[in-house]
């Protein structure tokens, strides 16, 4: 039996679902050199459907439904796999996935990777002690780091105690390509009641989980139209997601009688369009590492309204792409509303200055130049070198990954 040349790369995650980390890794493996590397996502608990968004046909995604608790219990199963698959790199994601290099290094996997994407509500500033020690539990088993903002880097080194020469700072990176501002200007979104050449929208995307504090969002919008009564007229409000915090949101809303200014279609798999039709686009997290959802509103010409947390502050130039305000303030966020609601014409050229700027510092290019480096330095070090591979990747038709369950013998299809 001939032996495949191009090295295996198993992206381990918590769950492959809808989020901006699983986003990072499908379009990491959509734009690899098809013949530099092959893929495998193990999920330690599910799969969804979110694996469709992965193009190359020959990709397996691996659910092991993991029970709530540690991962050591896995290691039987985790060591059966990762000998099985022979990956010569092993990439985990966050803490939740980070239990899995012991299992790795066990298995005599070459090179072990792990990336520190973002903070979740339960440490929003980096300063849960139990989670620093448990990184550092686990640092003598990680080759090497990959951190998505400087904040995060720096938490490396402050915290976990890596030596900086172990860790690499990588931005995420935007398709241009899917995301592009529209030439005539912001275009009506598919069911939605509102008209962007009558009406102004601001709009955010995303999970409605604590971290993402929408409800600070709908107070600030509450809050600006008090401000100025005059943009009851034309301010409008777009919440694209589901979750937890739908039905508090829909709440302020209500309570305060501008919930038929608002729309809240749940969660849309026309993200560019919905994009597209907005004017503005505002993230009031709780925690960030390096939001895909900002840097897809840039690439599409919107002003961004963000937190100053981790590393938003990293993507948005304060006063020239966008403002930064404090989380969980809602008479900042609401201000900063009014200001660029009142300023349509600032703030479209803040919007035209994000995109220019995407273009020059976050593009998916640089990002995938990025890993690519990583990796190939890696494997180098390892003694495993991949073969030359071409300079641009190579797209492949969308096709349905396999989805390979433990106990399940034949390859089931995700369908739809």
């Amino acid at each position: 039996m001939s032996v495949n040349p191009r090295p295996l790369i198993a992206h381990v995650v918590y769950r492959f679902d809808t989020g901006g980390l699983e986003n990072g890794v499908v379009n990491l493996i959509n734009h690899l050199p098809d013949d530099a590397y092959r893929h495998v996502v193990v999920a330690l608990t599910e799969v969804t459907d979110f694996a469709r968004r992965i193009r190359r046909a020959d990709v397996r995604c691996i659910a092991l439904h993991k029970r709530p608790g540690q991962t050591w219990w896995l290691y039987p199963q985790l060591l059966k796999l990762f000998r099985a698959l022979r990956p010569a790199i092993v990439h985990t994601r966050n803490l939740a996935a980070l239990e899995v290099q012991p299992a790795a290094w066990l298995a005599g996997v070459p090179v072990r990777i792990h990336g520190e994407h973002g903070r979740d509500v339960g440490d929003v500033d980096g300063s849960n002690r139990t989670y620093q020690r448990v990184r550092r539990l686990y640092r003598p088993f990680v080759q090497h780091y990959v951190a998505l903002s400087r904040d995060l880097q720096q938490y490396l080194v402050d915290k976990v105690h890596v030596p900086p020469q172990r860790i690499t700072q990588i931005y995420n990176g935007v398709d241009t390509q899917r995301f592009h501002p529209s030439a005539a200007g912001p275009e009506p979104i598919e069911g939605c009641p509102f008209d962007p050449a009558r009406h102004w929208l601001v709009g955010t995307v995303g999970r409605m989980q604590t971290v993402k504090d929408q409800p600070t969002l709908a107070r600030a919008f509450v809050r600006a139209l008090e401000l100025q009564p005059a943009l009851r007229e034309r301010l409008r409000l777009v919440m694209v997601g589901d979750g937890p915090l739908r039905a508090p949101c829909e709440a302020v809303l209500t309570d305060a009688g501008v919930r038929e200014l608002a729309w809240l279609p749940g969660e849309r798999t026309d993200v560019p369009a919905v994009m597209r039709g907005l004017h503005a686009f505002a993230l009031p997290s709780l925690a960030e590492g390096i939001s895909n959802t900002i840097l897809e509103a840039m690439a599409s010409g919107l002003p961004v309204l963000a937190t100053n947390v981790g590393g938003n502050a990293d993507l948005v130039d304060e006063g020239a792409t966008g403002w930064l305000v404090p989380a969980a303030d809602v008479e900042a966020m609401a201000q900063a509303l009014v200001r660029l609601a009142q300023d349509p014409a600032h703030a479209a050229a803040m919007g035209r200055a994000g995109r220019a700027a995407v273009e020059a510092r976050f593009s998916l290019q640089a990002m995938v130049e990025a890993y690519q480096r990583v990796y190939a330095d890696g494997l180098a070090a390892a003694g495993v070198l991949p073969p030359p591979s071409k300079a641009d990747a190579t797209m492949v038709p969308l096709r349905t990954p396999s989805i390979v369950r433990p106990g399940v013998h034949r390859e089931e299809r995700n369908e739809r």
